[in-house]
């Protein structure tokens, strides 16, 4: 299950910014010595130099494997901007790539491989329509 989140109010057009954080920095030092072992460590974006805390709604999109949000660092103003990627429809969560060296079991991730069970479960008679609850 996925924590907090970031929500669409309205329909958005791709290549619209839709957040600009400014940044809390750490250097290699302040974080090896004690930002990497606090809960600060799973919000932090490697910066050059060191780390970044991601302010206002930065530290708030989750992850997806098909993330209708980008990113980019904006080293000099010490801000990171997002923009969407493609249209975004009303109510619907905006979602960044963490990447591939995920730290948590992906949401969307499992939620897809449980629905592919199922499938197959279906296909192979075990089980009747009736048996699933919508996840």
């Amino acid at each position: 299950k996925k924590g907090r989140g970031v929500f669409a109010a309205k329909s958005i057009p791709p290549q619209t910014v839709v957040e600009i954080s400014p940044i809390l920095f750490f250097t290699n030092e302040e974080y090896q010595a004690h930002g990497r072992f606090t809960v600060l460590d799973h919000y932090t974006f490697v910066w050059p130099g060191g780390m970044a805390l991601a302010l206002g709604l930065g530290s708030l999109f989750n992850h997806s494997p098909s993330p209708n949000v980008g990113f980019f660092l904006d080293v000099k103003a010490e801000t990171i901007r997002y923009v969407t990627m493609r249209d975004v429809g009303v109510d619907e969560e905006l979602c960044i790539s963490y990447g591939s060296n995920l730290w948590f079991e992906d949401a969307d991730s499992l939620k897809q491989r449980v629905l592919q069970d199922q499938e197959e479960l279906k296909e192979a008679h075990w089980i009747e329509d009736f048996c699933f609850e919508e996840l």
